[in-house]
Order: C-alpha cells, then structure tokens, then sequence
C-alpha cells in the first residue's frame, strides 16, 4: 500500500509541474473591456469513460464599452481532448427561464497568447451593455482523459482510474463566486485532493464556493477513483448509407472496438468469468446496445468468421433495441471487429425541397456511450444524382467518390463524411441534398428489359442458323481424312493387339510341353498359330494403303510401317524358337541343351516385345 500510496503522489507531483510550468505565466493581455463572471457552477460527470463538463456562466460587463464576444480559455491537455463543445444562452432563471439558444464560437488566437493555451470566441445574441448580465452554459465533451492507474491489473481486480482537473474555472476573466461538483459512478474512491470547502458526500465531491478569482487561476485536484464503465472505444466505424428509391434505405457499419481501460494482467478464466462475473472480471464488458430507429428490418450481426447468434432484438414503436454480444469477454486491451447492418423505410429519410431531395438521418453510431476515435460516414446515393450538397451541424472533413454496383454505368456517386473522436454528442441529424430524374429510376428495369431481349433474340438465331461446316471446305475434308487415318489406324492396333495375343498362346504351349510331354498337341497349336497369323496379316495391307495415300497420315506412317514389321519379325521368332524346341524334346534332348540353342531368339523376342509396346503408346499418342 505504501507504494501504490507514493505511486500516486509521484505521479501527481509530476502532472503538477509538467502543467504548471506552461500555465502559471504571467496572464496574457487577450482581453477586451472590463468583462468578469460573477458567478460560475460547474458540474463534472464521471459515471462512464467519457467525461463531461457543464458550466453555467453569469457573465457582467462591468464598464469600458459594449462587448459582443467573449473568449473561452482551455489547457492544452484538455484542448487536445475535446470531443464535443456547446454553448447556449440561457433566457430568464427558474420558472421564467425561456427556450435556450445556441450561440456561435470559433477557434481563434488572440494576439500575446502563450501557445499552451487554446480559445474560442463565443458571439453573444447581442451586445453586452455597461452593467449588464448575461446567462450562458457551456457543455465540454472530453475523451481519453481519464487514465487507468495501475494501467495493468489481474482479472480478479477492479478498475481504478485517475483524473485531473482544475480546482478553478480556468478563463482569461476574473471569478467572483464559483463552485466545483463531481459526480462519480459511485462511493469507492481510493483517494482525491482536499483543499478549503471540500465535502464528500456519497459519491459526489464538491469544491467551494471560491471568491474573487483571478484570471488564468489554476489548482490541480486529483481523483483517484474505482469505475468499471465499459471503456469501449471504436479506434475506427465505416458506416455506410445507401440509398435506393425503390423503398430501401441499407445502413452498414463496420467496427473496429478495443476496450481501452487497464489491460489485463496474467492469464484470463472463463470459468471464474462465467462464475463470479461481477468480481472475476468487473472491467470487462461482453454486450453492447444499439438503440437503431423505429422501423428498422432484416437486421444482422457477423464477423469474419460468420453470422453471430449471440444478439437479441427487441423493438416497439418508439425504438429498436439491438442486443450485441461480441464471441468473447472484452477486457483491458482486448480487440474485436464485427459488422452490423439494417435496412430503413426510405419514407421516413428522404424528403423534397423544392427541385431537390434531402436525406435527413443521425450521423453518429447508435452503440450507446461508445468514442469513436476516427468516424467514416458514407452516403451512396442513386446513380444520376448531381448538385450534391451536404449540411452537417458541426465541422467535418468532407470529399466525393464513386461506387459501381449492379446495373451500374457510370457508378453511384458517394458522399464521405469523416469526424474524429466521434461522442455519441455528435449523434445528431444530418442533410445530404441532391436532384434525381424521376425517369432515372426506369434506367435499371429497362436495362433488364433488353438484356433479356438480346439473349432471346440470340437464342432464336442460334436455334434457326446453320452454323455447320460446309462439305466442301478444305478443313470440313481435312477433318475426314484426318478420322478415315485414325479408324485405319485403330484397326491396325486391333489386328495387332490379336497377334499378340496368338503369340503368347503359342508360347503357353511351350510351357504346356515341358508339364505334359505331350509333342502332337504342341505342333497342332504352331500349326494353327501360323495358319491365323498368316490371314491377319493379309489385313495389313489394306490399311497400310489407305495410310499411304492419306496426307493426313504423314507424321504417323513411318511408326505404322516398323510397327508392322516388327510384328512380323516377332511372328518368325516366336516360330523358330517353338520349332527348335519341340523337335528337340522329342530327340530326347536335355534341357539345358534347349536353352542353349534357343538363347539367341529368346534375347531377341524380348527386345521386340519392348519395342512394340513402345510404338503402340506412341501410336496412342498420336
């Protein structure tokens, strides 16, 4: 505890030195008349991960001519920090207090002003006499402020986080009254700065009231405090508006989120998650809410992976409440990307303005408290749009690009809105003007209309044309020759194929002969064997003819005309040595005297059954 306890003040000592040395310089000469508030309430809310900051200013212009604007003042470490930032003028106070108004303001740099600093010029509805008062509110949206400490932790801990303020209103004018309130998600407070008027009471925390301020006054106070707000941050959304004036208005939105709080320490249980979620895992989050319009429809969830079945859908006629459960607890550091999508009755979005048609929609996402820290809006409108104009309520990076989709010619023309640290402030609507013929939208049916048309038309030529080959062209001959060369061809294989055959019969008599000893039986197959090959290879000659005479068969004959003699070459062998053998046997010759005179002929009758074998495949081939 001691250390943790020196953690915090080192780390306090520090932010008080590294703000101090660029603020407390002496006050910059940036303001006009003799202007100060008299009385300054601010309210700071710190119930989720994004802070705000409300301020009501009584604002008196005490002497030295009328004052149209005044200046807001902010540190840069809050400057740098701004998401969202209004102002209103607040008519009358309690029950005759009237409708609030708000007022302009823009970036501006006063002259002599430090560069640590930042101000906005506020216009007032209307001049500040001498001696007169003015009632304004101020609302300051601010993300990544507050700091996980310890920035990594165990899943059995809770959260703590830290923030720093400033005691005082920090402004260029002096203070007369002033009061601090900050509201907290609850009473675990590990430690916070106690100065003069400071109460505690439950989980709120008030300074003051404060007299008589000075300009440029600054007193850090720090919180040290236990908040396990889901800290989701969208690091970046594409959300995607098409627009189709067939009825339809399809949302798209892909998100990239992390939960940016204290990353966890160690390895995560999902059984003590599922057990003890409210303490084996109270940083984490594993659901957000989406509250989509009314009518929306045919709304899904997926991820890379696929469709996500873990999300609940409720809806009623006010809202549509879309339940999203990401596949996994989100704890400190932790990342996931899914995409939701959901389509829209076009008649409650679109509407005419004279000649043009506006897009009325929210810009922002509708995943509740959630900080975008870069936000795409892409609005696709129809194909043929033009005089695009867009009407945004605060500022954004704005260009044009095309999309082609389906039936598309020229592509569709897309509007792209860009926000950075997007609150759900910024959730407000938004105009996107354009014309659109109302006979574009006959465009894509048509276009249908005489596909099908050219494909039926094509089909009735395509069935009523003669698109044979004419007889007497010289590729129509070509190709008979070339299928008269190749039945030639497989006739020869044929007659081949059965000379082999009557071959190795021959030779099975052989082996016949040395079982049986039968001699006669032996002559009778040589006898037949001779009489049958003789007549196939008097088939021989025909083909090899009609080879002959066919040009087709150039490449080809050569290989026939060994294949054929080979085939006869085998034929005298196998003769030769069946004769030698057989007279032989019954001269009462051995065996191995046999082998010996039939050696040469059974070398040779090897090599050409090889060769043969060769020249069919190559044949084959062919």
């Amino acid at each position: 505890m001691r250390m943790f306890s020196f953690g915090i003040r080192h780390l306090q000592l520090l932010l008080v030195v590294t703000v101090s040395g660029s603020l407390l310089t002496s006050p910059p000469a940036v303001v006009a008349g003799d202007v100060v508030l008299s009385r300054v309430d601010r309210r700071v809310d710190l119930t989720s991960h994004v802070v705000r900051t409300t301020s009501t200013l009584t604002v008196k212009n005490e002497g030295g001519g009328p004052v149209s604007n005044i200046l807001l003042a902010f540190p840069e470490h809050e400057a740098k920090n701004i998401g969202y930032l209004s102002l209103l003028h607040i008519k009358g106070v309690g029950r005759t207090q009237g409708p609030s108004v708000n007022l302009p303001f823009q970036l501006v740099n006063p002259e002599g002003a430090p560069p640590a600093l930042t101000f906005y010029s506020v216009s007032l509805p209307k001049e500040l006499s001498d001696e007169e008062t003015i009632t304004l509110e101020t609302l300051a949206v601010f993300t990544h402020v507050l700091k996980p400490f310890p920035e990594e932790i165990t899943q059995d801990k809770y959260q703590l986080v830290l923030f720093q303020e400033n005691s005082y209103f920090f402004s260029p004018y002096a203070v007369k009254t002033q009061t601090l309130s900050i509201k907290l998600p609850d009473a675990r407070i590990e430690s916070y700065t106690k100065l003069e008027s400071t109460k505690l009471h439950g989980s709120e925390i008030k300074y003051g009231p404060y007299q008589d301020v000075a300009s440029f006054s600054y007193s850090p106070i720090y919180i040290h405090f236990e908040n396990n707000h889901p800290f989701a941050i969208a690091e970046r959304l594409v959300r995607e508006i098409e627009i189709s004036h067939w009825g339809n208005v399809q949302i798209t939105e892909h998100y990239n989120i992390i939960h940016a709080g204290a990353h966890l320490k160690g390895e995560f249980s999902r059984l003590d998650f599922q057990s003890s979620p409210h303490t084996k895992g109270a940083s984490a989050f594993n659901r957000l809410i989406a509250k989509l319009p009314p009518r929306a429809h045919s709304v899904y969830y997926r991820d890379e992976i696929g469709n996500i079945s873990t999300s609940n859908l409720r809806s009623d006629l006010k809202k549509t409440e879309l339940e999203i459960e990401p596949r996994y607890p989100m704890l400190g550091g932790w990342r996931t990307a899914f995409t939701i999508g959901y389509g829209l009755p076009l008649k409650d979005f679109l509407f005419e303005a004279g000649e043009k048609r506006f897009l009325n929609i929210s810009f922002g996402s509708p995943v509740y408290e959630l900080v975008i820290d870069d936000l795409i809006v892409k609005v696709v409108l129809p194909e043929g749009s033009s005089e695009i104009s867009a009407s945004v309520p605060f500022p954004v990076n704005q260009w044009h690009e095309k999309k082609l989709s389906h039936l598309d010619i020229a592509g569709r023309p897309v509007v792209v809105l860009e926000k950075e640290k997007a609150i759900p402030e910024h959730n407000q609507h938004f105009q996107i003007y354009y014309k659109f013929e109302n006979l574009s939208l006959l465009r894509e049916p048509l276009m249908l209309v005489f596909g099908f048309f050219v494909l039926f038309v094509a089909c009735v030529v395509y069935m009523h044309a003669d698109i044979t080959i004419s007889k007497s062209s010289a590729s129509y001959l070509a190709k008979l020759q070339w299928d008269e060369v190749q039945t030639a061809v497989q006739q020869l294989q044929s007659i081949i194929n059965h000379c082999l055959a009557v071959l190795d019969k021959l030779e099975a008599s052989l082996q016949d002969l040395s079982r049986s000893g039968n001699v006669q039986a032996s002559k009778a197959t040589r006898k037949s064997a001779d009489v049958l090959l003789k007549d196939l290879f008097k088939d021989f000659k025909p083909l090899l003819l009609s080879l002959q005479t066919s040009p087709q068969a150039a490449q080809l004959l050569p290989k026939v005309e060994e294949l054929v003699t080979k085939v006869r070459d085998l034929h005298e062998r196998m003769l030769s040595k069946h004769t030698i053998v057989v007279d032989s046997y019954e001269r009462k010759v051995g065996w191995r005297e046999i082998e010996n005179r039939i050696a040469p002929h059974q070398q040779r009758i090897t090599v050409l059954r090889q060769e043969i074998d060769y020249l069919l495949e190559f044949v084959d081939e062919i």
